[in-house]
């Protein structure tokens, strides 16, 4: 099955496969969630156990991007977008046979690990054999995520009412399975590197800096429990395991000859501030974002349902004004969206803040939170390439870099505001702080657009 390497790449069905899988992941972080109370009964398992399958999907995701992306510069995209590939299906086939909730949560962050492997593998693909175009097709990705967030909860549903809980899982094999035999026809083979072959796998270094993110993780997940003083001392411990960690790997990185991540990817020149915008500018919001639903039912006790489409709204904006941004941005670089997409967003964050000053709190909700998608959506196909055009070479890491980035700061806001909302009798009052607070870090974080490296035109 394998392909001369003087073939023409047929972008459009490559494009298609990835796309494919990229949505199928997005898809699986957000379709589990609706059958939690199904996969409860159906495993005779408590809610908190059954919440572990989500818990460990975000362990097994985080801790693997930054892994996939050097496995992808060491062995290659193709094979590590395969390879991913055919873990996910596997993994995903497995959880739907699982006959107890300790094996569903294990093949889960099996599943994870594979479902990291997409983005870093696909980015490195595109930057390797679209020449000219991978600025677009790059871009593209930011209107693929969204859709599988707005269409995961429906299928959901749609299972556990007319079928079976383990159909949220049994969706993905078929799926899978297209996408490898696929990848395996079409998706070119690297190119041949002699440095590649010769490169190491840091293993301290990935130990270390798995550390880290492991503590980071557990850390935010104890102080959104409200378990009295040993909680907090349990945060502070694991806290203080996952900065040391991170101290002793950035010291490592810097003093090993070939270390696991190049300190100037996280730290360096230009690298840096992208690093830090993609932070503040999409982490901290998409968090926030997720507390919506609970936002409208403890503030204007708006149902279930009602609550839940309101991330539909989000989820269509950032789709569409991802689209608009990517047609337009060779013409209008990367600092002209990011100053309207903020613009935009923060505009929309004031609204949720506000009580409703028009229409139906329903209709003020969608409104806003229409708003903070379409700023969004704004900002992603300049904040993809910003930190791409540095090192193209190095794309399978820097996109795991920008997703992690992305789920560090969407993490880190989740459960800052879950400690906060323990100790709460009225967590509306406390949600409408939170949207008015990040939209004051939004606006002042806007002195650090100038600092992200411009472009106009292909890359």
């Amino acid at each position: 099955m394998a392909r001369a390497a003087t073939a023409p790449v047929r972008r459009k069905t490559v494009f298609a496969i990835i796309a494919m899988a990229l949505l199928m992941m997005s898809i699986d972080s957000t379709i589990v969630a609706t059958a939690l109370h199904a996969i409860q009964q159906g495993l005779h398992t408590s809610i908190n156990l059954a919440s572990l399958t989500i818990t460990a999907y975000s362990f097994g995701f985080v801790l693997m991007l930054p892994i996939s992306g050097k496995l992808a510069e060491r062995f290659g995209r193709r094979q590590v977008f395969v390879a991913s590939t055919l873990a996910f299906t596997l993994a995903s086939f497995g959880c739907g046979m699982a006959d107890n909730i300790y094996l569903l949560i294990v093949l889960r962050a099996i599943q994870a690990a594979g479902g990291a492997g997409f983005t870093p593998t696909a980015t490195g693909i595109i930057v390797e054999h679209f020449g000219a175009a991978r600025d677009r097709y790059v871009s593209l990705f930011g209107s693929i995520f969204p859709v599988g967030a707005m269409i995961g909860p429906v299928f959901g549903g749609y299972f556990v009412a007319y079928s079976s809980w383990r159909d949220v899982f049994y969706v993905n094999v078929p799926i899978g399975l297209v996408i490898f035999f696929l990848a395996l026809r079409f998706i070119p083979h690297d190119p041949p590197s002699e440095d590649r072959t010769r490169r190491k796998m840091d293993v301290p270094g990935i130990v270390l800096l798995g550390l880290s993110l492991l503590s980071g993780m557990l850390a935010a997940t104890v102080l959104g429990e409200r378990q009295g003083g040993d909680s907090l001392l349990g945060f502070l411990g694991l806290l203080l395991v996952a900065v040391l960690s991170l101290l002793f790997f950035l010291r490592h990185i810097r003093r090993t000859a070939a270390p696991f991540i190049a300190p100037r990817l996280i730290y360096g020149r230009h690298f840096g501030v992208v690093n830090l915008v993609n932070v503040i500018f999409s982490g901290f919001v998409v968090g926030a974002m997720a507390l919506v639903p609970l936002y409208a039912t403890s503030q204007y006790g708006i149902d279930a349902v009602g609550s839940g489409t309101l991330l539909t709204a989000q989820g269509a904006a950032a789709m569409i004004c991802s689209l608009a941004a990517v047609a337009l941005l060779r013409r209008t670089g990367y600092h002209l969206p990011l100053y309207v997409g903020s613009a935009v967003s923060i505009v929309g964050l004031v609204g949720l803040a506000l009580p409703p000053l028009a229409g139906t709190p329903y209709a003020w909700l969608a409104f806003s939170a229409f708003l903070v998608g379409a700023g969004n959506g704004t900002i992603n196909p300049a904040m993809r390439n910003a930190g791409l055009q540095l090192a193209p070479e190095s794309s399978s890491m820097l996109a795991a870099l920008r997703t992690l980035s992305l789920q560090t700061g969407s993490i880190a806001t989740i459960s800052m505001v879950a400690a906060f909302l323990a100790y709460q009798s009225n967590p509306g009052e406390i949600l409408a702080w939170v949207y008015a607070i990040l939209a004051v870090i939004r606006l002042l974080a806007l002195a650090l657009v100038k600092y992200v490296p411009e472009q106009r035109g292909a890359w």
